[in-house]
């Protein structure tokens, strides 16, 4: 689609150097008492910046990113969407959960499709594989027991699960609790053989993303596709030796397992002629999965022979490379992207961050779509992540990111718009460790001081936010945020995602006295959608018709 010439702001001029946006990826705003690493961190530019310069907070999850709910956290795939669309779009959870209440699931091609190789009590299997929990990030427990139930009215006479534990998304335990459900549901279906066939952490096996782990990938696949590792007669059994063993206290470390049958043998071992279905919806952390299924040739690892399949996602999780060829459900449309309008207008743009969460400036920002999207006018940066637990080294690639900017800033010619993530926040807040996280927030409030500095020695403007929750809130809490003691009086670690607000602060000293952060409407929540449009005003430029509003307005006089 094309999109159309924006026109200029009156009273609001292009900076002179560039608009620099350092999203601060699972800062977000907490109670600030001992769970919350951002306000436990020594933070001088941070509260600087909060302190003098306009600032507001923006809501960062449920129905503020196209969740289903208020109850849904938000993730760095969704809050990049809307930061890059400048609109909410309806996500994977909430299109999922409509299609699977609406029965347009079963009707579709895809579905008909798999059941032809399946259903009415042929002997090949259906083979069901995804993360089990009920964090509505990557995918929820509702989802497969679905799947399940429509399978056994097309009459699969055969199903086995391979499952992945959380404990990002949900509280680290927790998977014993799902995986005792799922065993339960199935086993309910008394007339059937639907089993647990394999499993493990997703940070062991599987889920790996950007390329930055292939042989999590290649364990996964021994374990899920060719039934090789650990046997054990059921998962409970798994579950009691490897909780007791490295790692295995985790849920998202847990050694991968796969279920035997009384002569040692793998009961989920996948075979030509089965159906094989990934039931995440997201997509970075399906995708590598989906290449060792569809793609030819394949190098990344060695497969060994291809058991020739019926594949399907639960979406599609790259449109642009059209992985996978087969889903059960429409993704997001996103079109219109501020990347689009930035390249119409000529403007200059560099994207970069580390490995982690380099796909969530350039990929996800970008509506879903792979690749540049303007050569002539973007320049994207990948700094390797560690490969290294992350609480290990908090700092991870900040200064390294940090510096790639202030070069890019001090060139002759910058781009006019720089966007950058730090993934710190975030995957050291999923590992647990509180005084980890806190030293993560510490590093990037000294990484803040260096880009305010070369912002100002180049006239330009800094606008810090987040894309969720998370450093924010390190503690799991009871129905009134109390936090929950372990069997010492200890708070437990919170893993996950929360639901708090994320704050936006704007650094413009030229413009200072132009504009102020303008008052939301007594029936207006602002959030990430609204940067969009916020960014384009700090250009000097009005912003698409269709996008949120601007968090910015004249001043009087």
């Amino acid at each position: 689609m094309t999109v159309e010439t924006l026109s200029a702001l009156p009273g609001m001029a292009k900076p002179q150097g560039p608009l620099v946006l350092a999203i601060l990826d699972g800062v977000g705003w907490g109670l600030g008492d001992g769970g919350d690493a951002v306000a436990l961190a020594r933070k001088p530019n941070l509260e600087r910046l909060w302190r003098s310069s306009p600032t507001c907070t923006l809501a960062a999850h449920g129905v503020a990113v196209g969740m289903p709910s208020d109850a849904d956290m938000g993730n760095s795939e969704v809050g990049h969407n809307a930061l890059g669309a400048g609109r909410v779009f309806r996500q994977g959870a909430a299109l999922v959960q409509d299609a699977i209440a609406s029965g347009r699931i079963w009707q579709g091609a895809t579905w008909q499709w798999l059941m032809a190789a399946v259903g009415n009590k042929q002997p090949h299997t259906l083979h069901l594989c995804g993360l089990l929990s009920d964090g509505n990030v990557h995918a929820h427990i509702d989802h497969v027991l679905a799947l399940v139930a429509a399978a056994d009215h097309a009459q699969v006479a055969r199903i086995r699960v391979h499952v992945l534990a959380d404990g990002r998304d949900v509280a680290e335990g927790s998977f014993d609790t799902f995986a005792a459900m799922l065993d339960a549901a199935l086993h309910a279906y008394r007339d059937r053989d639907y089993r647990i066939a394999s499993g493990g952490g997703r940070m062991a096996i599987t889920m790996d993303r950007y390329d930055a782990d292939w042989p999590m990938v290649a364990r996964g696949w021994a374990t899920h596709v060719r039934g090789e590792g650990r046997g054990f007669r059921t998962v409970k059994d798994a579950l009691a030796v490897l909780r007791q063993e490295p790692g295995g206290k985790s849920d998202q470390t847990l050694a991968p397992f796969v279920i035997h049958d009384d002569n040692g043998q793998a009961i989920g071992k996948v075979q030509d002629g089965d159906a094989f279905v990934f039931w995440n919806f997201r997509g970075d952390r399906a995708i590598e999965i989906t290449r060792a299924f569809e793609e030819e040739p394949f190098t990344a690892f060695d497969r060994g022979p291809r058991p020739n399949v019926r594949f399907a996602g639960m979406m599609q999780y790259d449109g642009d490379l059209q992985l996978p060829k087969r889903f059960l459900v429409e993704p997001p449309v996103i079109e219109r992207t501020m990347g689009e309008f930035l390249a119409v207008l000529g403007l200059k743009t560099l994207a970069i961050s580390e490995t982690q969460k380099y796909g969530h400036v350039t990929y996800f920002w970008n509506g879903n779509r792979s690749g540049v999207l303007a050569p002539d006018f973007e320049e994207y940066l990948e700094v390797p992540s560690d490969r290294i637990a992350f609480d290990q080294r908090p700092q991870m690639r900040a200064h390294e990111i940090t510096d790639l900017v202030l070069q890019t800033i001090a060139a002759k010619d910058p781009p006019d718009f720089i966007r950058l993530n730090y993934p710190n926040g975030d995957m050291v807040g999923h590992t647990g460790n509180l005084p980890a996280t806190v030293t993560a927030i510490q590093t990037l409030d000294v990484e803040i001081g260096r880009l305010l500095h070369a912002v100002v020695e180049r006239g330009g403007i800094l606008v810090v936010t987040a894309d969720h929750g998370n450093a924010d809130d390190m503690w799991m809490r009871d129905s009134k945020g109390r936090p929950q003691l372990d069997a010492q009086g200890e708070p437990v670690p919170k893993t996950s995602h929360t639901l708090n607000a994320v704050p936006l602060t704007i650094f413009d000293a030229r413009h200072a006295d132009r504009w102020q952060l303008r008052t939301p409407s007594a029936d207006e929540t602002p959030g990430l959608a609204n940067v969009a449009a916020t960014l384009f005003n700090l250009l000097g430029y009005q912003a698409p018709k269709d996008y949120a509003p601007s968090l910015i307005e004249s001043k009087p006089g």
